[in-house]
């Protein structure tokens, strides 16, 4: 089974009652200075965690994240965001945020043990870099409860997910076999997969989830990544579309895929997970706004609404580079033009590089429109009421919102999935 039932949604978390008003007030006291400090200890945490666990640098935390820096982002958003939500007095639920981070750990396998050692390492850099004298006694006990109580959360939230999906804890991995490889652009090339032959069929998942892959890379290390499903849920079958990125670390796995994955190879895969995903019941209105490999899975949501002839009226923004590299392209217009006309939807797209020969050639149908340039959406007329899905990196959500915003979006209808660590989700990012 996959991670693919009720509780993804937000209100399935159970966030614990608040903390100790006497630890409330201390974190509140010291939030200003732990925020003021929180990137300078997350190199120091990760670096006294890597020292003494080496094996999670090798084969669960992301390398190239970690050489830009980025993942100590995340965990400075993450830590500092948490404890800002968690001290506000009528602020909003953390469950958004937790969300997030339970269904990429189940998809990374993480088990209980691993919050142990992050505590461990967390909390001695955080005394390393504040100082002793700082961090007293009452500081250290009020943070380790605003620690533990995210902590606890999670773990009760991702045991969840794992009972769901029936297995144990940590035993996401299973083998897929490549079916089918098609290179859809230059830079882009797609994997269909199955189940080897004898095993059970490949889970189902929901539109808008994505799987961890696992290779065994040269230096012995198994680096994981995650690649949305690109296609329908209901076939049996996962398509994964990679974007080849250069340079090492960064791009170690996508190139390593491209070089080496062909018709007929097998791959270590995990359940699908995360909780961008459409609403089965839901009526109302969707705006789809992607950049880029974005487009992942927002096409698998629009090939699920395709396929169960939905009526939803869906409005599809996106935003990439050079026309005649645009991944998946031909594909996306045929899905936007099999929905129904009365619906009202519609495709509009935006290519900050070359724009070439039409990419709209040889089509007739008004709904869909192209335009050379970087996307402007604030004045695009946005259904009332709609549930808006964003996919990019973190530089095209920032403006992207803004821009969402600036059209008359409400916030709260706005559903993330962020292609890197979630820095920006910071307050005031």
């Amino acid at each position: 089974m996959s991670v693919a039932t009720a509780s993804i949604l937000h209100p399935q978390l159970d966030i614990e009652e608040r903390l100790e008003p006497a630890h409330e007030q201390i974190v509140r006291d010291t939030l200003p200075l732990v925020g003021e400090h929180v990137e300078e200890i997350a190199p120091v945490f990760y670096g006294r965690m890597f020292a003494a666990h080496p094996e999670l640098l090798r084969d669960t935390f992301n390398r190239g994240n970690q050489a830009q820096g980025a993942q100590q982002k995340a965990l400075a958003a993450s830590v500092a965001t948490y404890a800002t939500l968690l001290v506000a007095p009528d602020g909003p639920s953390p469950a958004a945020l937790l969300s997030r981070i339970g269904h990429k750990h189940v998809s990374l396998g993480i088990t209980e043990e691993q919050y142990e050692i992050v505590h461990e390492h967390l909390m001695a850099a955080i005394v390393e870099v504040l100082g002793a004298d700082v961090v007293t006694g009452d500081v250290a006990a009020a943070w380790d409860a605003v620690y533990w109580h995210m902590a606890r959360t999670l773990i009760a939230f991702e045991n969840g997910l794992y009972a769901e999906a029936q297995v144990t804890p940590g035993d996401v991995f299973r083998t897929a076999r490549v079916i089918r490889r098609i290179e859809e652009s230059s830079s882009v090339a797609s994997f269909e997969l199955a189940a080897p032959e004898g095993d059970e069929p490949l889970a189902d998942f929901l539109p808008g989830q994505y799987i961890s892959v696992g290779v065994r890379l040269a230096d012995g290390a198994r680096q994981l990544r995650q690649y949305s499903l690109s296609d329908a849920p209901g076939r049996g079958r996962w398509r994964i579309s990679v974007r080849r990125e250069d340079g090492d670390p960064a791009g170690e796995v996508s190139s390593h895929l491209h070089r080496t994955l062909h018709e007929g190879d097998e791959l270590q895969v995990t359940l699908p997970a995360g909780d961008l995903v459409l609403d089965a019941q839901a009526t109302s209105p969707l705006v789809l706004v992607s950049a880029g490999i974005g487009i992942t899975p927002m096409l698998g949501m629009l090939r699920h609404l395709a396929a169960v002839d939905s009526e939803r009226e869906v409005v599809v923004l996106h935003a990439d580079g050079d026309a005649a590299d645009a991944a998946h392209l031909p594909e996306l217009l045929d899905t936007v033009a099999s929905l129904p006309e009365h619906s009202g939807s519609r495709a509009r797209l935006w290519f900050s590089g070359e724009l070439g020969e039409d990419p709209l050639a040889g089509r007739t149908d008004p709904r869909l429109s192209a335009h050379a340039g970087r996307m402007t959406i604030t004045d695009e007329h946005l259904p009332e009421g709609a549930e808006i899905y964003l996919c990019g990196g973190s530089g095209f959500l920032r403006g992207a919102r803004a821009q969402l915003l600036a059209a008359g979006a409400e916030e709260e209808r706005m559903h993330v999935e962020l292609f890197s660590p979630n820095d920006w989700l910071l307050p005031g990012a």
